[in-house]
């Protein structure tokens, strides 16, 4: 069969699939490829500043095994941590020689300086190395197995972490256009620049490196405290992950290297104090903007001579846009009905090569670049597409008129008032309450039931609008002992649409 002559049409063929290749490769603008190298840059800076938290502690747990107070559970635990050193270690030479491979796969080569160069932007290397040659496949089998490995360690590391294990292979949420499922391989390295290719092994790296602390701070935990001269004191961070996307949750965990139960030691994440349990506090928050952030810890404990020793460390993290694009809204997750809702885009491409558009609502450009303003009238869903230099992605987000208002007369929304405070208010208001926009309902009617003190037979009166001018009468005969009932309240938000809400109840005294 080889030596049969292939018709024009199959010539044809593989020609246009050259081309249309070397499109693709021409495609890959620099401003990707400088975005990727920022980002792997990144994850090598932060693996490097979590390897140094991982050494702190594998020289703690040293001490701990020559103390004759934590002997026997350092016996226990420091193998433990030390299995943790060797998986760790043995699944980062690995990614390491990946690393090679693939720029080997790209044309590397070495230039007099020493510096490396290799095609950055080829789109085939990965594919070649990672599809056709299975090596996708075989590094999934390698995270996996390195996941079960580490929480086969003790079963209460398993019980600890197996729900929130930095080290995650699951593209179950990831689709094609067509809807059909991506596998791991597809997901990373299919058709993906060589650069962008290397730093998703750097971010592997760097779930690694975080495994492997979470790990290592948990067996340090569970021998206790000694008693030590602490000269060498810092802070002990680590994170469920440095590299995550838009919206995903960034778990720090943190505490003083010097740790011992009789002193007393205290963490401040990012400005906020956090609850210190055995030493070690957790600082948790949703992570938005692409880009380089940065978390500032804060400790302190009482040293030796009894003054307060500070300790300061800086975790850096990365937000990563998903095929280029994110959008993020600016106050809540989801969008409000009647109010202009704040979205920022980012596009990793450049604006001149974004298209924005919206269903189920519409999209304003509001001022700088990535700003705009959506306004949406009808509950249930809309969605944002993003279409960067040809790659689309789409995001869903959920639609809700704006919540009920409390109705309030003077400072209060209902119960005990006094009743000269009541009898004086000329006006009655609807306050939303626990909501980020600036919204306003307006009272459009009500009725008041008037009973109790000095009202033998209850009494009702309706009022239009806000003003109390219509029940002045009744107003001047409460007393304290009287009970006044807003009901049938209907207000009207900024969406136009009146509504009924619940009436609040006040008991004069």
């Amino acid at each position: 069969m080889a030596g049969l002559p292939r018709d024009p049409r199959q010539k044809m063929i593989n020609v246009m699939y050259l081309v249309l290749t070397a499109i693709l490769a021409l495609n890959v603008s620099n401003e990707v490829i400088n975005a990727f190298k920022v980002v792997d840059t990144s994850l090598i800076a932060s693996n490097k500043i979590i390897a140094g938290s991982n050494n702190t502690l594998y020289k703690s747990l040293e001490e701990k095994l020559k103390e004759p107070q934590s002997q026997e559970k350092a016996g226990i635990w420091e193998p433990k941590a030390m299995t943790a050193k060797q998986l760790s270690s043995d699944m980062m030479s690995y990614l390491d020689s990946l690393k090679l491979a693939l720029k080997k796969a790209a044309d590397l080569r070495i230039k007099p300086d020493g510096t490396e160069d290799y095609r950055e932007d080829n789109l085939d290397a990965s594919t070649r190395l990672f599809e056709t040659n299975k090596e996708g496949e075989r590094l999934k089998a390698r995270l996996d197995a390195y996941k079960q490995n580490m929480l086969n360690i003790d079963p209460a590391i398993r019980k600890q972490f197996e729900n929130n294990f930095p080290v995650n292979t699951e593209t179950k949420d990831f689709k094609t256009r067509e809807g059909q499922h991506k596998d791991f391989t597809q997901m990373y390295f299919h058709m993906t620049p060589t650069v962008a290719a290397l730093t998703m092994l750097s971010k592997f790296q760097n779930s690694i490196k975080n495994a492997e602390n979470m790990v290592v701070t948990y067996c340090h935990s569970q021998i206790g405290a000694v008693e030590v001269h602490m000269d060498q004191v810092g802070v002990i961070v680590g994170a469920n992950s440095t590299y995550l996307m838009p919206g995903q949750e960034l778990k720090v965990t943190a505490g003083v290297g010097a740790y011992s139960s009789s002193v007393k030691s205290n963490i401040t994440i990012n400005g906020q104090p956090v609850n210190m349990v055995n030493g070690q506090g957790t600082y948790t928050t949703t992570v938005s903007g692409a880009g380089d952030h940065s978390i500032q810890i804060n400790g302190s404990f009482i040293g030796e001579d009894g003054k307060p020793v500070p300790v300061h460390q800086t975790l850096t993290y990365t937000v990563g846009t998903p095929g280029g694009a994110a959008v993020m809204l600016d106050k809540m997750n989801v969008f409000y009905i009647g109010v202009p809702n704040p979205v920022t885009i980012s596009s990793g491409t450049g604006w001149d090569k974004t298209k924005v558009s919206m269903a189920g609502g519409s999209l304003t450009a509001a001022g700088g670049p990535g700003k705009y303003t959506v306004k949406v009238s009808q509950v249930g869903k809309a969605s944002i597409t993003v279409n960067a230099d040809g790659k689309a992605s789409t995001y869903d987000f959920r639609v809700k008129r704006i919540p009920d208002p409390v109705v309030k007369v003077g400072p209060s929304g209902g119960g005990r008032i006094q009743s000269v405070v009541f009898k004086n208010q000329s006006f009655a208001r609807a306050d939303l309450e626990n909501f980020d926009f600036d919204a306003h309902f307006n009272i459009v009617s009500a009725t008041m039931y008037f009973t109790g003190a000095n009202f033998p037979n209850t009494q009702s009166a309706e009022i239009h609008g806000g003003s109390l001018e219509a029940v002045k009468g009744f107003l001047q005969r409460c007393i304290p002992g009287t009970s006044v009932t807003f009901d049938n309240v209907k207000v009207q938000g900024p969406d136009g649409v009146v509504r009924s809400i619940p009436g609040p109840g006040f008991i004069l005294y």
